[in-house]
């Protein structure tokens, strides 16, 4: 209306949180239906009562207010009916369970037959190559391909020796043929085994710091009297100089000489096959498409950048010395493996 004001709230006053309808100042009655409106099937009220519409003193009809908290008699009986309709299902349901097991079982039993026998434990894993590695003669080609040994160089840097062992070129990178790294690797396998069998010592060389424990594990696999490892730098004139590096004693009481060394990593310890070569020892190591396969004495064409190209090779070399270490019945002739030798 013209002429009406808002009125105005001062600071610090707070407006009443309740109105008293009775007030002369009030002109209207406010009625309300209370919030809560379900009862409790506990309590006891008499039949519900409903209030007509009736007009008050002001001339306002006030709402039809229910006042009953009594359930009908039809939702006891849906709710007796629903909790019968759920035992019984569960009754059935807990009947079912033996025939379904039983099922279950028949089937897995019908497929076993039928499927592959392969599992987790009898299948390789990447991360077995080093704690439980594959025997040389259970080793597959889809070991060597998991663990990326047919991963090789680019094309450019290939050495040309190492082309009879390239299968091809992809993407410019060099794919290694493992159809000739496997019975190479075997190959190695039969002399490591042939050593032990002699009770011979066989060192693992990886002076990088990915390869320390991996020949750490290989000679602990061998035993501390045939097994030894350097994971450090080698030392020049380690066997070209035993006398000024360990002295005369030492040369004399121990075997400071080992019968056969495996380089994870040989062109980086290009001084230590020089020394082998000197000293007439065999040397076994992982040649990459950059190196010569000549190099060393028995070359297993590999990628020597892969650490789980390293544990697979450590881990079947060292097992196959363990193995004979375990059989002495195995009579192996180093001279008959000679031939492979060009």
């Amino acid at each position: 209306m013209r002429g009406s004001r808002k009125p105005k709230i001062r600071l610090g006053y707070s407006p009443p949180t309740s109105f008293n309808l009775t007030s002369p100042h009030c002109t209207t009655t406010r009625h309300t239906r209370p919030f809560s409106t379900s009862p409790s099937p506990l309590q006891a009220s008499p039949v519900a009562k409903q209030t007509q519409g009736q007009s008050n003193s002001d001339g306002f009809i006030e709402k039809n207010v229910v006042s009953s908290t009594e359930l009908p008699p039809w939702d006891w009986q849906r709710m007796i009916s629903s909790r019968q309709r759920r035992a019984a299902i569960r009754e059935s349901s807990a009947s079912l369970i033996p025939d379904t097991q039983k099922l279950i079982s028949s089937t897995v039993e019908y497929f076993t037959n039928l499927g592959s026998t392969q599992h987790r434990k009898n299948t390789y894993q990447p991360h077995h190559g080093l704690s439980r590695p594959p025997p040389p003669e259970h080793l597959t080609l889809s070991a060597l391909v998991a663990s990326g040994a047919h991963i090789g160089h680019f094309k450019s840097l290939m050495f040309p020796t190492f082309i009879p062992y390239a299968y091809g070129t992809r993407a410019g990178v060099t794919i290694i043929d493992l159809e000739q790294t496997l019975p190479m690797l075997r190959r190695a396998a039969n002399v490591v085994r042939a050593i032990a069998q002699n009770n011979g010592m066989i060192l693992f060389v990886g002076t990088s710091p990915a390869l320390r424990p991996i020949v750490a594990k290989a000679a602990e696999r061998l035993g501390s009297e045939n097994g030894f490892h350097v994971g450090e730098r080698w030392l020049p004139g380690t066997l070209t100089n035993r006398i000024g590096l360990f002295g005369s004693e030492a040369v004399k009481t121990k075997k400071l000489k080992p019968d056969c060394v495996i380089f994870l990593n040989p062109l980086n310890n290009l001084h230590a096959i020089r020394e082998c070569a000197i000293e007439h020892i065999p040397t076994i190591g992982i040649t990459d498409s950059n190196a010569d396969p000549r190099i060393v004495m028995y070359s297993i064409p590999a990628n020597d950048e892969s650490v789980r190209t390293a544990e697979l090779v450590a881990g079947v070399l060292s097992l196959a010395g363990q193995q004979a270490s375990c059989s002495p019945s195995l009579v192996q002739d180093i001279s008959s493996l000679l031939f492979f030798f060009v």
